[in-house]
């Protein structure tokens, strides 16, 4: 089943064409990767599926359903999540509260909150700082913040966007691993925007590049690591010269 359309969808600011006629699909329970150099537009795709910019042309099926010209909070509540590449939490208030604030786009009462947001801390490893104020997380705790806040509104479809961008190796790997297992325990689709092939190579059931706005790849991590477009527009050299000899 279909959890996410993008049809011949397009962004114009002005004189600039940010997204020109991209086009994808993702399945129910996928991991999938959009990928690209700075500036190719995939940022902007996301804030067009969440409504944070307004769509120029194409359209955006959730599920089946036309929701292109719906308003964020109608996105939300019907089941699209997300982070954003540059974290911002409440830092006055704690942890705990974050992510309370966020749990109740569903929840009507305050111990209904607390509760969704003591399950979701405990998921993402944040239990421990829960009452810590929210502007003294180091940058880990920060993105792992921002995913708890993003789980607590209970998506179906979760949008990803560089959350691993700034860790350190060991904290590569519990990204890594938190990721996984919202596809695997919480059964939600993700779709993550990353630079670091460590992690998008690794969790991705699928990949689409895209460069310039346009798409230049799709297929497998493999597939894609091994297309010269991609290879010459984003990866490099060096990448594919490892890339062969990690095969060999």
């Amino acid at each position: 089943m279909s959890a996410l359309t993008i049809s011949n969808l397009t962004k114009v600011f002005g004189g600039l064409t940010a997204v020109n006629d991209v086009s994808f699909e993702v399945q129910e329970g996928e991991i999938f990767g959009l990928i690209g150099p700075n500036g190719s537009g995939k940022t902007t795709i996301f804030n067009m599926i969440s409504q944070y910019y307004s769509v120029t042309s194409g359209k955006i099926y959730f599920k089946g359903q036309d929701i292109t010209n719906k308003k964020t909070f109608e996105i939300a509540l019907l089941g699209i999540g997300r982070t954003f590449q540059v974290v911002k939490p409440l830092k006055r208030l704690t942890v705990e509260e974050n992510v309370m604030a966020a749990a109740f786009a569903r929840e009507s009462t305050f111990a209904g909150a607390k509760q969704a947001a003591t399950e979701v801390l405990e998921f993402c490893r944040l239990d421990a700082l829960r009452g810590m104020k929210a502007g003294g997380l180091p940058i880990a705790g920060r993105k792992r913040l921002e995913i708890a806040r993003a789980l607590a509104t209970r998506p179906f479809l979760l949008l990803l966007d560089e959350t691993a961008a700034g860790l350190n190796p060991y904290e590569l790997d519990e990204a890594i691993d938190i990721i996984k297992k919202i596809r695997s325990e919480l059964g939600i689709t993700v779709i993550i925007v990353e630079h670091i092939m460590k992690v998008i190579m690794s969790i991705s059931d699928r990949i689409h590049a895209i460069a310039y706005g346009a798409t230049i790849a799709q297929g497998t991590p493999l597939e894609v690591a091994k297309d010269p477009t991609v290879i010459e527009a984003y990866l490099g050299s060096d990448y594919a010269g490892e890339n062969k000899n990690a095969q060999c």
